[in-house]
């Protein structure tokens, strides 16, 4: 029988074999978040297009599917065709004002549509989890979109439950070049800028930090797709400057 001490030393023994690849040390916090957030949206606003293009090789490196419209008036289009290519019928999605657009008009004759409710409520949210439970896709906005991992970031709130992303078998995003930062020390700053200025702050308790599709590996390493979250995700992008 392996004793806690071989069994530990084995560990270390292992672990000594490889070196770490850069010191860690905790990113500083601004002495002025709304101003250093301010300032990052000024340098994306010239940036962005590179750091599209970080974004979607990124993406598509942890298995996410990119697609690019012009208009947010295009992006039902490539949602009703994801739905029709999986043989969905039901699509949840985050309320209208929340997303930045409403799909009922442009989807309702094809396939049944639940939005979240704009409001809270205990009824109202275990119901839109309900109905993400039983939906084949869900369609969300994203608050970020990181260049240099091609993650999709989420705050959870009023109009925008996380249902929406992680109970669906296909999550797809919508967003513009007004979410796109290059780095997670941006995203830092921009987390900071929230949590001080209260009329910004989130309303929800989750941020959600999404790379790709839900991957678990057993002991044996089988890697397995879906288990806990999406099979599929999708990011819309937009060209359109109009945030969702």
């Amino acid at each position: 029988m392996t004793t806690r001490e071989e069994f530990l030393g084995r560990v270390r023994a292992e672990v000594r074999r490889t070196p770490g690849l850069f010191p860690a040390a905790p990113a500083p916090r601004p002495a002025r978040p709304a101003e250093a957030a301010d300032l990052i949206r000024r340098e994306m606003a010239e940036r962005w297009p590179q750091a599209l293009e970080r974004f979607r090789q990124e993406f598509e490196r942890v298995g996410g599917v990119f697609h690019r419209v012009a208009r947010m008036s295009d992006a039902p289009g490539v949602i009703a065709t994801i739905a029709r290519e999986r043989g969905v019928r039901s699509v949840v999605s985050w309320a209208p004002p929340a997303l930045g657009l409403d799909l009922a008009p442009a989807l309702g004759t094809e396939l049944q549509i639940v939005a979240a409710p704009p409001g809270g409520g205990e009824a109202a949210r275990l119901a839109h989890r309900e109905a993400a439970a039983a939906a084949g896709l869900g369609v969300t906005g994203a608050d970020w979109a990181i260049a240099e991992t091609g993650t999709l970031v989420m705050l959870s709130g009023g109009g925008r439950p996380r249902s929406t992303s992680l109970l669906p078998e296909t999550h797809v995003a919508v967003f513009t070049r007004a979410a796109l930062v290059e780095s997670l020390a941006q995203i830092g700053v921009m987390l900071e800028a929230l949590h001080v200025e209260p009329a910004r702050s989130m309303t929800g308790a989750v941020i959600n930090f999404v790379t790709g599709p839900s991957r678990t590996a057993d002991i044996e390493l089988t890697l397995t797709r879906g288990v806990h979250g999406p099979k599929e995700v999708h990011a819309v992008f937009v060209d359109e400057t109009a945030a969702p």
